[in-house]
């Protein structure tokens, strides 16, 4: 694309069942970290906006929640969440893991938007997993959906085929003035983004349940004249027993989540981090309505 081609600008919605890989794409797209990422499904919750410029082109990519068949409140209102990222985007890139791309979750999404007469973009994600033949396959499968046109094959980890991706999506949005500034990367401020940093280490440092039964909230952001940052973040979890999870023994744990964390943010922030982390229980948390309304969710979902 060159300077005398028209603005483009529009919303991508990156789409698709749990831990098929669209937090790690939508990082790779903007250039930048703007959605946390770990080997555990259900990992994001919110609809997160990540920027990127293309030539002329504008890219506001949706990542949402992965969808499924939601039981509870927060699951509800995650799902929620993604079919808006759908419904108010103007392209739809539908992801498949390669390894698995037959699960039930996936077909049960192709076959709402074939109902609510959605057409989209087809990415089958970690391409490097597996052979060629295998893909081609994956890819004629799909092709007889009759929804997706074009297919792109890639790896959001390495990045191979990206590129290809990025570019068609920018010849595809429709014309219009940019809607954010050339340098934001985000939508999300800085607060949410450093709870964000902490709820990822939580997923990342323990192994039990316990990250689905917890959030993190920043309560204080002080900027210091030095230049460094003070940050004071509650994790909120729904019983004491995972309050003694958090803490580890001797306070080994929180200490391990709060040293990761403070990393990445400098990191993200470049600048000195003095991170101070609290535990609370709170029994009810997943149905507080206010909490909802942090996590930018709809509680009557």
């Amino acid at each position: 694309m060159s300077d005398e081609d028209p603005r483009r600008c529009g919303y991508v919605a990156l789409i698709g069942a749990p831990n098929v890989g669209k937090s790690t794409l939508l990082n790779t797209l903007v250039g930048a970290k703007v959605s946390i990422v770990s080997p555990k499904v259900q990992t994001t919750r919110r609809r997160i906006l990540g920027i990127a410029v293309e030539g002329q082109a504008q890219l506001v990519f949706v990542d949402t929640p992965g969808i499924f068949e939601p039981k509870r409140r927060l699951e509800r209102a995650m799902v929620a969440a993604a079919w808006s990222g759908v419904e108010d985007a103007d392209i739809v890139v539908l992801l498949v893991d390669a390894t698995r791309p037959e699960d039930e979750a996936t077909r049960a999404i192709v076959q709402k938007l074939k109902q609510a007469g959605r057409k989209g973009v087809l990415v089958i994600n970690k391409i490097d997993l597996l052979p060629r033949p295998a893909l081609l396959e994956v890819a004629a499968r799909y092709a007889k959906d009759g929804i997706f046109d074009p297919v792109f094959m890639l790896s959001g980890l390495t990045g191979d085929g990206v590129h290809d991706l990025k570019t068609h999506l920018a010849r595809t949005l429709p014309e219009g003035p940019w809607l954010f500034p050339e340098d934001q990367l985000s939508d999300l401020p800085q607060r949410l983004i450093a709870a964000e940093v902490t709820r990822e280490q939580i997923f990342r440092q323990l192994h039990q349940e316990l990250p689905y039964n917890s959030t993190v909230e920043t309560e204080t952001w002080e900027e210091r004249a030095d230049g460094s940052v003070r940050i004071e973040q509650t994790i909120y979890v729904m019983r004491p027993s995972q309050k003694a999870i958090v803490l580890g023994e001797g306070g080994r744990q929180i200490k391990r989540i709060g040293e990761r964390a403070r990393g990445e943010l400098e990191r993200l922030l470049d600048c000195r981090v003095h991170l101070f982390l609290f535990v609370r229980v709170k029994e009810d948390w997943t149905e507080d309505r206010e909490r909802y309304e942090a996590m930018g969710l709809e509680y009557t979902s």
